[in-house]
């Protein structure tokens, strides 16, 4: 029976930590904890919570289910599961995470060498793509390529940031600014939103599924025990770095005149830190970061829709990938920008989803209760999303109610209503029975 030796499952360790650390995982932490200050401890745990509990937890769900994000919905029936596998395949693929990979390595890494204008970031983009385009058409060697040739120059780089946001801070630590005064944790929580990483979770699942496959092992027992395994050394390595990112950022106070995203604090550290070699160090780190991030995204979404429409999965990827060329030239502040109202709206479904999966023994009939708990949750997801983006409610009445709701300035309207859904749904399953044979 094959089985992976203790350096192949340590590259597939490193693998799905570089395919987790991507743009949003760099470019959050140094400004959230500019902002938490000398709240950076509850900040820092509240965008843990986010940013690493919850995709451990939906890699274990994954693997619980022993499939894909198919397997996870299931429960929900075909069209609206395909529905919400739609939804985050295309954020998390063309629409924004993919781009945001190319342009935050741009304006993070390149961009004190070349300038911001728009023609050298058109040129860099091409550059990146055609990589992620290369590396895309031979998923089968994510392990030997990202694993054991990429992500170890990666750790290396990260260390040395890290370290040096941990013990070269730029100043003292500043008094906390706006929500992270009297909240730092659910405002932490919900920062950890706009990495993406639980959205990632629910493709990356057949990723690391599909380069366990290819090493010959296809018994669903080891195909769980080493995804299990391999998530659990990300899950240690993507903590580190956020913690050190957070500390980072906030003795960056003197640095931060003018800054309007996390990039631009981590260069302007690095930068006035360790001078010209700096920026170097960092260009390859978060260039190395947002390429392993995009290749993965990319191969992902590639195998879905190819499954999904019945087409070759060369040309799905390809499409996606100059699709993410085509956006990848909006900016980094637009990007993040356009990306929030979405995110405060799919990540409930997402979080829910987890958790009733999780909770999947409980229920006699799980459809009994995931279809009206995920369809509340659809509800008023959408509408703390709507909120966000400034868009108007129907009526003064739908929004005096959706504002009066506990959390409803967070952006977490959806918790009570879900909270009630679920003990209302969780009763009838029980009353009702299990399910005729």
């Amino acid at each position: 029976m094959a089985r992976l030796n203790h350096f192949d499952l340590l590259a597939l360790g490193f693998m799905t930590f570089a395919l987790f650390l991507g743009a949003g995982n760099i470019i959050f932490p140094p400004l959230a904890g500019l902002q938490a200050g000398a709240h950076l401890r509850p900040a820092a745990l509240g965008f843990l919570i986010t940013a690493v509990g919850l995709p451990l937890l939906t890699v274990v769900a994954l693997a619980r289910v022993g499939g894909g994000m198919s397997a996870l919905t299931a429960p929900l029936g075909r069209r609206a599961g395909t529905a919400l596998a739609v939804a985050v395949y295309l954020v998390i693929g063309p629409l924004f995470a993919t781009p945001r990979a190319a342009v935050a390595s741009f304006e993070i890494g390149i961009s004190p060498f070349s300038g911001m204008g728009a023609l050298a970031l058109s040129a860099y983009s091409g550059v990146f793509f055609l990589l992620v385009w290369a590396m895309v058409l031979f998923p089968g060697r994510l392990i030997d390529v990202v694993g054991k040739l990429i992500t170890p120059v990666l750790i290396v780089a990260l260390v040395l940031l890290g370290a040096a946001g941990l013990w070269l801070p730029a100043g003292p630590v500043a008094p906390p600014q706006g929500d992270y005064v009297a909240q730092p944790l659910l405002k932490g929580f919900l920062e950890g939103y706009l990495t993406m990483d639980a959205l990632g979770a629910l493709v990356f699942g057949i990723v690391i599924a599909t380069a366990v496959h290819d090493r010959g092992i296809h018994e669903r027992r080891l195909v769980t025990r080493y995804s299990v395994i391999a998530v659990l050394i990300a899950a240690t390595a993507l903590a580190l770095v956020y913690v050190s990112l957070f500390y980072l950022g906030a003795g960056s106070q003197v640095l931060a005149q003018g800054v309007s995203n996390g990039g631009e604090l981590l260069t302007r550290y690095v930068q006035h830190t360790f001078g010209t070699p700096g920026l170097l160090l960092l260009a390859v780190v978060i260039v190395l970061a947002c390429l392993t991030t995009a290749v993965g995204l990319m191969t992902a979404c590639g195998e879905f829709f190819s499954e999904l429409l019945g087409v070759g999965y060369r040309k799905v990827a390809s499409v996606f990938v100059l699709l993410s060329l085509l956006i990848s030239n909006v900016g980094l502040t637009q990007l993040i920008q356009f990306s929030i109202p979405v995110l405060v709206g799919l990540y409930p479904l997402a979080i829910v989803l987890v958790v009733l999966s999780l909770a999947n023994g409980c229920w006699r009939v799980p459809e009994r209760v995931f279809r009206p708990v995920m369809a509340v949750t659809c509800v008023f997801g959408v509408a703390d999303g709507l909120a966000w983006a400034g868009v108007n409610r129907v009526s003064t009445h739908t929004a005096g109610f959706f504002q009066g709701l506990p959390l409803a300035e967070w952006g977490m309207a959806w918790v009570l209503p879900v909270g009630i859904a679920l003990l209302i749904a969780g009763g009838v399953d029980r009353w009702r029975g299990a399910a005729a044979a």
